[in-house]
């Protein structure tokens, strides 16, 4: 009966010491990738629907998908507190600039409570050991801010006015700008043109510099991209 007893006892603390693991191999990530979408050609393509904000339609700009942690080598942490849920009161003072630099497009139209509760409970509570709900969502706030994306590509003269640029020259403004190469998405319009859909940045792991990005995501982009008007 002792040896029993004590078979049991090895067995449930083996479970804790992987659980402890897990929880550990989680939180620890090497990088976030910092994601910036553009709605012109969110809302130009036959792959899913848009529709705007019930705020209205947003900005001619870059708008946040998200704050991803990642490791180094392309693997990445989801969901890793489930009992961390989202809660609007605790970013209620981030409320109107979320709604303005954070916006979903996605139907139906909302206030955005739903996005922003995927992108924390999916990603953001894989990092929650270095910010906080509220830290997490201001993170991305101020990265945007810093890096200005939409004023680096003009300052390189590429404008969204339909017009096609090459990828090299919007990878090279971005470089120049940010200082660090970027990753780019693209997804093709009704016409099945290549154009500029999203901007990878990489930021370390307090959610607040940028960083040479330990791995670059790879997109479907042609040579010449369209940089779509909204």
């Amino acid at each position: 009966m002792a040896y029993n007893s004590s078979i049991l006892l090895i067995f449930k603390l083996l479970i804790l010491q992987y659980l402890s693991v897990l929880c550990v191999s989680q939180d620890n990530f090497d990088f976030f990738y910092f994601v910036q979408q553009w709605p012109g050609a969110y809302c130009d393509t036959k792959q899913h629907r848009c529709c705007y904000p019930k705020t209205g339609k947003p900005a001619a700009d870059f708008g946040i998908h998200g704050m991803w942690p990642n490791y180094n080598d392309g693997s990445w942490p989801s969901n890793c507190d489930p009992d961390s849920v989202f809660s609007v009161h605790e970013i209620s003072d981030l409320m109107g600039r979320l709604q303005k630099e954070w916006p979903s497009l996605s139907c139906p139209s909302s206030n955005g409570n739903r996005f922003w509760s995927h992108e924390w409970e999916k990603h953001g509570t894989c990092s929650e050991q270095q910010l906080d709900q509220h830290d997490y969502f201001e993170a991305g706030l101020k990265l945007k801010e810093k890096a200005n994306l939409l004023n680096v590509l003009r300052t390189a003269g590429i404008e969204p006015n339909d017009n096609f640029y090459s990828l090299e020259k919007i990878e090279d403004a971005i470089t120049e700008g940010i200082g660090h190469a970027p990753g780019i998405e693209c997804n093709k319009d009704s016409e099945g043109n290549s154009q500029l859909y999203q901007v990878y940045l990489c930021v370390d792991t307090s959610g607040s510099d940028f960083i040479d990005c330990p791995k670059l995501p790879r997109g479907r982009c042609a040579t010449n991209v369209q940089f779509a008007k909204f």
